[in-house]
């Protein structure tokens, strides 16, 4: 088995930079000499790293398990190389997918402020509501909110995620205050695209001992984007669940109103997740611990 580091590092590339020719871009290469490395490498390892979608390139299973472990393979020679030089710096190209509206709000200004501390730090940033697969789709981690099922993933929980029920002022007066939580049946709601259970709304017991509620609704509107979904509840188009990240602002100025407090919405978690299989780098470890500080604690938007 004979390969070259170099067909590796545009492997690597590919992935990270989503296809050939932004691959190619980025090392400064012709698009044919990177897709011709590509070729040389799963000739080299008789496996096949790459397939075509409508995403564009995206890894195989082989190409998935490769990819992980070179990736960690690099980050520990990277690691060594900065520990030979002396020079104690954090550096190299670290890929983050987040959640849409908490990325735009709440996660993008911490890594902002993570690259200012470290200027030889590069970062690609990737917002989506939809769950991407991090391993597939090679990113180094995750930040995710909700109830997380069991995976292979490594979870770290950075900070409690609250939701509430609400509706704007005018839409209080048009159609009132839900009383209990079987009154939600007969009222608009707006619902979450994103999720398979976006019409079951859980909720606290209410009564100490009792169960969860799981009260299911029939959305007037339903919407991928939680931004999208504040707005439309500000314009009184019904009753909504959504993140206290997302809604605090409304609600401190009134345009949102609480309802039912005494039931509350089970909260979810914030969490940041990786493979469990790559070796966590210098700069991967301190990434973490700087979204673990910047979330610990009182949040900004509980206050």
């Amino acid at each position: 088995m004979r390969y070259k580091l170099e067909d590796i590092l545009t492997f690597l590339t590919v992935i990270e930079a989503g296809g050939l020719t932004a691959a190619a871009r980025r090392l400064g290469v012709a698009k044919s000499v990177a897709s011709k490395r590509i070729s040389d490498l799963e000739g080299a390892l008789g496996a096949t790293l790459l397939r075509r979608s409508a995403r564009g390139v995206v890894a195989t299973d082989a190409g998935a398990a490769f990819y992980g472990r070179a990736r960690g393979i690099l980050a520990e020679l990277d690691d060594a190389a900065s520990s030979a030089a002396g020079t104690g710096e954090l550096s190299g190209l670290i890929r983050v997918a987040g959640p849409l509206s908490f990325g735009t709000l709440h996660l993008a200004p911490v890594l902002v402020d993570f690259l200012a501390r470290h200027p030889r730090v590069e970062l690609a940033l990737h917002l989506n509501d939809r769950v991407v697969d991090i391993i597939h789709e090679g990113y180094d981690l995750a930040v995710r909110i909700g109830r997380l099922k069991d995976s292979s993933l490594v979870a770290k929980k950075l900070a409690e995620c609250k939701r509430v029920l609400c509706c704007s002022p005018a839409y209080a007066r048009h159609a009132g205050h839900p009383s209990t939580l079987d009154n939600l049946k007969d009222h608009a709601c707006i619902g979450y695209a994103n999720v398979p259970i976006g019409e079951r709304w859980l909720f606290e017991a209410e009564r100490r001992g009792g169960q969860q509620r799981s009260i299911l609704v029939r959305p007037r509107l339903t919407v991928d984007n939680g931004e999208a979904i504040r707005d439309a509840a500000i314009a009184g188009m019904g009753l909504t669940v959504l993140p206290t990240f997302l809604v605090a602002d409304a609600l401190r100025a009134g345009k949102l109103l609480p309802v039912l407090q005494d039931t509350p919405v089970v909260s979810d978690g914030i969490f940041v997740v990786y493979p469990p299989d790559r070796y966590l780098s210098i700069k991967l470890r301190a990434l973490i611990e700087h979204l673990t500080a910047a979330f610990k604690g009182a949040l900004r938007w509980e206050a």
